[in-house]
């Protein structure tokens, strides 16, 4: 034994053979030592449970370890939670096959904790930036296959319309579109009020204050309209549909549905991906209806424009292209908003957890995928002139 280093445990069990042993040094790692497997885990367990009363136990070394099985997995990890004040403490250099398992262990437990990895920080970054992209990659292309599958049921749904759903159809237009009328109408009509006085901040400088009409209309019909709304229909519908769908996911409903020869996507996607399809135009038409107003009577408290002047220069200002403009994007944002919450809330696993985290994950990604589709629209109409 070095000095600075003392043996804190040490079993063996002579007739099998296997030498198990727990090490803690001076700076209070403790290094875990031969065959951590059921039948010498008994002795070496209590003798290290008894050291780490005596001395702080801060991290654990498991490159010395030789053998490992779930036993012996879950005393490490009783040994790593005990001794961390606020978690598990670190367990540094695990051989891959030990990692493996201990992964599996910690989840299994509902420690969400990452295992650390060996070797050096570089390295450690690489790996986790080449298991992120291979991992986002893989879900990217089960999103792009399940973009597939809702396709041709919505196309079959189509062709034989006595198989939709009209009932579950109605309500989910209900609930995606007028129940959204209050939120996306106040926050709509206070945008307009905001670019209105914008506006009227900047072109004041040049005497063109009229034109704060054109900038309202404009930027409301093409943009801001369809844009805001979509952002609100992300994180309020689409944030329902992976919760309502996740909450069926865990309570194995799906499970049952599909042992009942019911299409999950024909069931539950569809309608919902539809209804969506139906309300977000609707509601772009009533966000550009009430951006507007907010529009007008901003411009009537700032720059004494009446609400006759407003509409005569609104009429000369907008054309329908840009009312179009906007109205076209809708339908594609309320399928890719349907599609990714209804995705989410089908990848969801068997604890409530998963429900959550599956939720953050539609939302982000929804409104990313609003904002993206947003700017591909734009250069589009930027090259064909429109």
């Amino acid at each position: 034994m070095t000095p600075g280093e003392a043996t804190i445990a040490s079993a063996t069990d002579r007739a099998e053979s296997i030498m198990s042993e727990f090490r803690l040094d001076a700076n209070g790692t403790g290094h875990v030592i031969g065959d951590w497997t059921t039948v010498p885990l008994g002795a070496v367990e209590r003798s290290a449970q008894k050291a780490r009363k005596s001395s702080p136990l801060k991290a654990l070394d498991l490159s010395g370890l030789t053998r490992l099985d779930t036993n012996g997995a879950l005393a490490l990890l009783r040994l790593a939670e005990q001794a961390g004040a606020d978690g598990l403490i670190p367990l540094q250099n695990p051989k891959p096959e030990h990692a493996r398992l201990l992964e599996v262990v910690i989840k299994a437990h509902g420690k969400d904790k990452p295992l650390p990895e060996g070797g050096s920080a570089i390295g450690r970054v690489l790996a986790r930036l080449g298991e992120t992209t291979i991992n986002q990659a893989r879900e990217a292309l089960e999103l792009l296959s399940f973009v597939g599958a809702v396709t041709l049921t919505i196309l079959g749904l189509l062709i034989r319309p006595w198989r939709m759903r009209w009932k579950p159809l109605i309500s989910q237009i209900e609930a995606t579109g007028l129940n959204a009328l209050p939120i996306v109408g106040l926050l709509n009509f206070l945008i307009g009020i905001v670019i209105a006085y914008q506006a009227a901040n900047q072109l004041s400088k040049f005497g063109a204050q009229l034109l704060t009409v054109d900038s309202v209309g404009v930027g409301v019909l093409r943009e801001l309209a369809v844009l805001i709304t979509a952002i609100i229909i992300a994180g309020r519908s689409g944030s329902a549909f992976t919760a309502q769908i996740g909450s069926m996911q865990v309570n194995q409903e799906i499970d049952a549905m599909r042992a009942i020869g019911l299409n999950p996507l024909e069931v539950l996607c569809a309608p919902r991906i539809m209804a969506l399809m139906i309300s977000l135009p609707l509601l772009v038409f009533y966000a550009g209806v009430m951006g507007i107003l907010g529009g007008a009577v901003a411009a009537m408290f700032a720059l004494d424009i009446t609400m006759t002047q407003f509409a005569k220069q609104l009429q000369v200002a907008v054309s329908i292209d840009h009312f179009w403009v906007g109205i076209v994007k809708a339908p594609v944002m309320a399928m890719v908003i349907a599609t990714i919450g209804c995705f989410q809330g089908l990848k969801v696993s068997s604890n409530a957890e998963s429900v959550g985290r599956r939720t953050t994950q539609s939302v982000v990604q929804g409104v990313f995928f609003v904002i993206a589709i947003d700017a591909v629209f734009s250069i589009f109409f930027l090259i064909i002139g429109v």
